[in-house]
Parts: structure tokens; C-alpha cells; sequence
């Protein structure tokens, strides 16, 4: 009982606080959520990216223990999604959004800082999830856009030109080519990197509020309650598994079933936004999976902390 107080008091809390401050501030305010954006996708991400793999330890054997879990764990999501949405009878364009919302998850903004507050110190926790972010972006790219306008005429040509655009990619093969040959970083230069890094939490955090202070939350529907109960139980259900299956243990273990239970990525309600895919049902389904997690994260962390 004590183990799981320190959590939602020590992890969960902290996290939800600075929610509630992006909610606030942008209601107050109206912060510029494109600047906001920007900061974290081209500056925060790919310094703390690029911090967490150059201070890791993770050989070739757990990177590629790292990719086998996330394609089961993606393979069985895509699986399940598909089928479900042909017994439910959901037009394309709802399919659509209802794919991405379960499949795609925020293990960008919401991941990644509640993996810094539960590995806090252990750079190899950490990294865990940076890779599990670059995979799911990745798969945000492939699987998430494709699905988004398969009803337009997009090639895979575009969708690998986005894909290669997202600048934490160059930002993890410095670190990884840092980390190979031992370069040391300059005292000058790592003195921003750290301040860098340690404005991440505070700044995705408030992005995330802001970018859900207007979202209306309407009668739950029957899409949305799917999506919510297949985003934040299948998922890390699914994971555990997996996990089982591949015979993993340790922090290994830990961080990609954490890594699991995210609530859905902004980018599923970005993409219906886009290509007008149900919008509002997946913006409802960002913001009540991430008001949610509350719980949902807290017990997923409070099992990592006993089962492995």
C-alpha cells in the first residue's frame, strides 16, 4: 500500500499538476501551442534523446529484444483493431480515427516524462522509452498516416518524407555515435544540454494541458469507449504477455510494459483533424485516456514494481 502512495503521489501527481497548469495557463492566456510544439519537437526531444543514449549501456542484444516486443506488441493492436472494426461495422473514416486511437499512443509528451520520474537516475530505463518513442513514431508514420488518408492518394514516398523530417532521429544516431567511440562532450556545451533536459517534464507537461483545454467532452459512444478500454487495458495487458512470452525481466521488463499503457497520441486526433476523421471522437479520446492513465498508469507501475 505504501509502494503504491509513493507512486501516484511521487510520479502520477506530479505529472497531472502540470497538466492542469497547461489547462489553466492556455484558458488564461491563449499560449501559441504551434511555439509550444516546435520547442518540443525540434529542441526538448532531440537533446533528450540525444542525452539519454549517449548516457546508456544498451548493447545490440536488448535493442533487438526492444524492436521484437514493439512489433508483437503493434502486430497484435493493428490485429485486434482491424477485426474489431469490421465486426462493429464502422464506416472508413471512423475505422479510421478508431485504428489510430488504440494502436498510436503519447509516448512522447506523457511517456516520456513519466518514464524520466520512474527511472529517474537510471539512464537505461530511460532510453527504453526514448527507443519505444522512435518506434511508435515510426509506426505514427507508416501505419497512423496511411490508415488517416486511405482514402486519398498518398504515396509511401510522403510518408517516409515526413517520417525522416522528425529530428530526433539524427539527434539518437549522434548520441549512439557519441556513446560507440566515447566522445566527450565539452563542459561549455553539456552545461545547456542538462538545462535543456531538465525543462523537458515542465514543458511537454504544459504543451499537453494546453493542447486539451478546449476539448469538449461529449455522451460517451460506443467507439469511444472501445478505444479507451483498448488503449489503456488491452494494450498493457497485451504487453505483459508479450513480456512473458519473450521472457524478459528487470528494467528491461519494466519500462516496455509502462511503455505500453500510454494514453493515445495527440497525433490519431491531429491526423482525423486533417483528414476530417471523426475529429471531435478523437480529440474526446486523447483527453479522457490521458485523464484516465491517472489510474491506469498508476496500477501499470505499481505491477512493474512487483512482477519484475
Amino acid at each position: 500500500m505504501q509502494l503504491l502512495l509513493t507512486i501516484i503521489l511521487d510520479i502520477i501527481t506530479p505529472v497531472f499538476i502540470l497538466i492542469a497548469l497547461g489547462v489553466i495557463l492556455h484558458r488564461k492566456f491563449i499560449l501559441d501551442l504551434s511555439t509550444l510544439s516546435k520547442l518540443t519537437t525540434y529542441l526538448l526531444l532531440p537533446v533528450i534523446g540525444f542525452v539519454n543514449i549517449y548516457e546508456s549501456r544498451i548493447g545490440a542484444e536488448m535493442l533487438l529484444l526492444i524492436f521484437v516486443f514493439w512489433l508483437c506488441q503493434s502486430l497484435v493492436l493493428i490485429s485486434m483493431v482491424e477485426v474489431s472494426s469490421k465486426v462493429f461495422k464502422f464506416d472508413k473514416k471512423l475505422a479510421s480515427t478508431y485504428k489510430n486511437s488504440i494502436v498510436l499512443n503519447n509516448s512522447g509528451n506523457f511517456g516520456l516524462p513519466v518514464s524520466q520520474l520512474v527511472f529517474a537516475g537510471n539512464s537505461f530505463g530511460q532510453s527504453i522509452q526514448i527507443l519505444m518513442m522512435v518506434l511508435q513514431n515510426l509506426l505514427t508514420y507508416t501505419y497512423g498516416l496511411v490508415n488517416s488518408i486511405s482514402a486519398s492518394t498518398t504515396g509511401m514516398k510522403e510518408v517516409m518524407k515526413q517520417f525522416l523530417k522528425i529530428p530526433i532521429l539524427y539527434a539518437l544516431l549522434l548520441g549512439l555515435i557519441f556513446n560507440s567511440f566515447s566522445v566527450q562532450v565539452p563542459s561549455f556545451v553539456w552545461q545547456p544540454i542538462e538545462n535543456i533536459t531538465n525543462a523537458f517534464i515542465a514543458v511537454a507537461l504544459i504543451t499537453l494541458g494546453a493542447q486539451s483545454a478546449y476539448i469538449k467532452v461529449q455522451k460517451p459512444s460506443l467507439p469511444l469507449v472501445l478505444s479507451l478500454i483498448g488503449r489503456l487495458l488491452i494494450s498493457p495487458a497485451a504487453a505483459l504477455v508479450i513480456i512473458y512470452l519473450l521472457q524478459l525481466e528487470g528494467t528491461i521488463a519494466q519500462g516496455l510494459f509502462i511503455a505500453s499503457a500510454f494514453p493515445s497520441s495527440r497525433n490519431s486526433a491531429s491526423f482525423a483533424l486533417e483528414y476530417n476523421n471523426y475529429p471531435e471522437y478523437a480529440a474526446q479520446t486523447v483527453l479522457l485516456s490521458t485523464i484516465l492513465s491517472s489510474i491506469t498508469v498508476t496500477i501499470v507501475v505499481f505491477l512493474s514494481t512487483i512482477l519484475f
